[in-house]
């Protein structure tokens, strides 16, 4: 079902230290009152009273929640892309590292999170810098595997910016690995995904794992 229109509000802090922090929240009213209802629901089938002091706005914050981690949803991150490409003759890697990112697994809708490093190089055209960490949120904020994420990213970055490579990888953490399952705290899963130079070419490739490992700031 596609989802309506949502509507915001802004919440200033005023305190001092706040530095005028602003918050903009979007939300979709509808769909907030539906899911606030399910929730109640769901709160009474596990044992809990939703009508206790401590729960009385649980279900309206969890609606609000849910639709936040899931507003990749309503995001293009091909037309990201598109929004900021530039003629350049520059032909060496590009590298963004360490993109923090947080996604729901689709199995459990339990949180995995971590770092994505990407790099493409350039076949006549560059991409504004901000805008990868903001591909790589568009997919994450979605019911998600972290195999697809990873050849999402990579394909969406190939067939718009039509570079000579591109390669990701991504390290997380699953807490539906962590929480309940095998339950093992320190696992951390690695995907990685390849075009062009990086695919064909061993050195290549190599050269963007060196770099991503090293500290160089």
């Amino acid at each position: 079902m596609k989802k309506q229109k949502t509507h915001s509000h802004v919440v200033m802090d005023d305190d001092k230290n706040s530095n005028n922090y602003v918050r903009i929240e979007k939300y979709n009213g509808t769909l907030v009152k539906s899911l606030s209802e399910e929730y109640g629901k769901l709160l009474s089938e596990i044992g809990e009273n939703p009508k206790r002091q401590g729960l009385l706005k649980t279900p309206e914050r969890a609606a609000k929640a849910i639709q936040f981690l899931t507003h990749g949803y309503d995001i293009d991150p091909a037309s990201i892309m598109r929004g900021a490409l530039f003629k350049e003759k520059y032909s060496q890697m590009v590298i963004v590292k360490d993109i923090e990112l947080y996604s729901l697994c689709e199995h459990h809708m339990l949180p995995f999170f971590g770092k994505a490093h990407i790099a493409y190089i350039p076949n006549g055209k560059v991409v504004g810098l901000s805008k990868i960490p903001r591909v790589v949120d568009a997919f994450a904020r979605r019911l998600q595997l972290q195999e697809r994420l990873t050849d999402q990213i990579r394909d969406c970055i190939q067939e718009t910016l039509e570079p000579m490579g591109v390669a990701v990888v991504i390290e997380a953490q699953h807490l539906c690995m962590q929480m309940r399952g095998v339950q093992k705290q320190n696992s951390v899963t690695t995907t990685s995904a390849f075009t062009g130079e990086f695919l064909k070419n061993e050195k290549t490739r190599e050269e963007f794992i060196s770099l991503i490992r090293s500290v160089l700031h």
